[in-house]
């Protein structure tokens, strides 16, 4: 049975640097079967126009709301900054589209409710770029835990760095506001928030969670413009709960880049055995990831293949590739009824475990995380 291809609008892209040029536009292009990508829009027309010829698109569209009237548009991929997707996601789907929106979803547990409600009412689909939890490493790794490879979850334990929020920003046009906590794009939010993703796809719910959450750097040195501004954001964030089978789980993520290249390491202890995740640093969700595991009495950790029918078919590069595979499922989800692919019922429940982070923070006491 051939389908139509689906016809993509994207929201925020610049050629060459921004995540929609890196990411998106490859991923879509590598499945030209079920995708097109049909017209840009962003701040402005001339904006728009040079981002269209510089990918080969053929529409620039003069706003926003001009791609959202068109007829031929079926997905708007919104990869705007976190502060704008409320205000760009809510009026698409007003608009009858469907969505893809960069993780977070919202700034914040309330924008996100509302904006899964609302999906939930147009009957539009609504996909949530938590693309680390479709990465062949983390797929293999649940098919693994699943099948007693450690035995009973006991603990898991997850240290990391968060690459950003270190001291430092390259540019202040595009970097300044993950400073500002306000903004909803920080450390919790954007590697941590993508890390949580994969842990509740291999190990479930989080129950509950006690936290600290710190700003220690208080100012950020601007590369670009040698100036120095205030930080809110917090770069420490420590985190210890219980999930919902009862194993505890304990996560600390750091501001900055690790000094040797391992700057993320996410350990699955068992009745039989344990398995590490690794990586450079703590973006899961467009780093190379590699898995190590031992078992009964074995006394050092070994590599674990991941099968080759993980990457089949997809980018080979590890950002594109993800997002791909989120828009593999989103395609096959409109056209079979199935619900494979993160939507915003899945941003929302992440939402929920941030809250309770920041809550327990504020309050000193364990709060509620599902």
């Amino acid at each position: 049975m051939t389908h139509s291809r689906l016809k993509v609008g994207i929201v925020g892209l610049q050629p060459g640097r921004s995540w929609a040029a890196r990411a998106h536009v490859p991923a879509l292009r590598a499945l030209p079967e079920s995708y097109e990508i049909v017209g840009i829009a962003n701040t402005s027309q001339a904006s728009a126009e040079a981002a269209a010829a510089a990918t080969g698109v053929s529409k620039a569209f003069t706003n926003v709301a001009e791609l959202l009237a068109a007829p031929e548009i079926d997905i708007v991929t919104v990869a705007v900054k976190v502060s704008h997707h409320f205000e760009v996601v809510k009026a698409a789907i007003e608009a009858g589209k469907h969505v893809y929106c960069e993780w977070p979803l919202g700034n914040g547990l309330a924008e996100a409710e509302e904006l899964a409600k609302l999906a939930r009412a147009k009957r539009v689909l609504g996909v949530i770029g938590t693309q680390a939890r479709v990465a062949p490493e983390i797929e293999h790794l649940r098919h693994l835990i699943a099948d007693g490879f450690v035995g009973e979850v006991l603990s898991t334990t997850l240290i990391a760095r968060g690459g950003g929020w270190g001291g430092t920003i390259p540019e202040k046009k595009n970097n300044a506001y993950l400073l500002d906590s306000a903004n909803g794009a920080t450390m919790l939010t954007i590697p941590m928030g993508h890390a949580l993703a994969a842990l509740r796809e291999v190990l479930g719910e989080v129950a509950e969670v006690s936290a600290v959450l710190a700003t220690r750097r208080k100012t950020a040195l601007v590369l670009d413009t040698s100036e120095t501004l205030p930080v809110s954001a917090p770069d420490q964030a420590l985190i210890s709960g219980v999930m919902t089978s009862g194993a505890p789980v304990s996560i600390h993520y750091r501001g900055g880049m690790p000094r040797d290249g391992d700057g993320f390491s996410w350990e699955i202890n068992g009745t039989r055995g344990d398995i590490r995740v690794s990586a450079s640093f703590g973006h899961p969700q467009l780093l190379q990831l590699s898995l190590n595991g031992a078992q009964n009495d074995e006394k050092s950790f070994r590599p674990i293949e991941i099968p080759d029918s993980y990457r089949s078919g997809y980018p080979k590069e590890v950002a594109p590739g993800n997002v791909a595979r989120v828009y593999a499922r989103m395609a096959r989800d409109l056209r079979q009824g199935t619900e494979t692919a993160p939507t915003f019922d899945d941003a929302v429940a992440l939402h929920r475990i941030i809250a309770a982070i920041e809550e327990a923070s504020q309050s000193g006491r364990r709060a509620r995380a599902s």
